[in-house]
């Protein structure tokens, strides 16, 4: 659990300087030029900040109810420092797809540590599909939320309007998936098992 506050701590602190100190968000946030003459570490840095303070609620809370729990699974596996990469992984992972899209775009931009959020979401979902979530305070099937989360990222990424990324969720939540079947083949078989098995049968 401490490692996942440490990394709300440093995100609402760092995403507050931003609000307040604007050369700090444009010096923070992913700008495909700037990454393009040597700013790597933008794509990473991104996922410090963030829009609006409900945008950074909903990353932070969402962070702090699944990410105490693969915290405990991910560090007995793979230790703390282990941990910590995969997060970050998670958001360099989350925007590579649309880095190579928009690398020549001077007018896109990205932040917001959605695509590592949705890699801790989806690998919890992984291991409990059937937990209930309470998604704008409505009960839900983890699984069922999984299937809707990602067909209407599918179908906003095409059709949306604004600035959300929708491709970062959706690779986020693809790593979060592959690496936790990286770690452990039988989760595969396990995660089938349960679809297969809800709990009110």
């Amino acid at each position: 659990m401490i490692l996942t506050l440490f990394l709300i701590a440093i995100t609402v602190a760092v995403s507050i300087l931003a609000w307040r100190q604007p050369r700090w968000l444009d010096a923070l946030i992913y700008w495909p030029p700037a990454v393009a003459r040597g700013e790597w570490w933008r794509l990473f840095t991104h996922g410090f900040i963030h829009a609006d303070g409900t945008h950074l609620a909903f990353n932070m809370i969402t962070l702090f109810f699944f990410g105490t729990v693969m915290e405990q699974v991910l560090t007995g596996r793979i230790g703390a420092v282990g941990f910590l990469l995969f997060y970050l992984a998670g958001i360099l992972i989350a925007i590579l797809p649309s880095h190579f899209k928009h690398r020549h775009d001077p007018h896109y931009r990205s932040l917001g540590a959605s695509g590592a959020v949705a890699a801790v979401l989806f690998a919890y979902i992984l291991i409990q599909p059937w937990s209930m979530l309470f998604v704008m305070f409505v009960p839900m099937p983890a699984i069922v939320f999984a299937a809707v989360y990602v067909g209407y990222s599918l179908w906003a990424e095409r059709n949306a309007p604004g600035n959300i990324n929708h491709s970062a969720h959706l690779w986020g939540a693809a790593w979060g998936v592959g690496f936790l079947l990286l770690l452990e083949p039988r989760l595969l078989p396990r995660f089938v098992e349960e679809l297969l098995s809800p709990p009110w049968l």
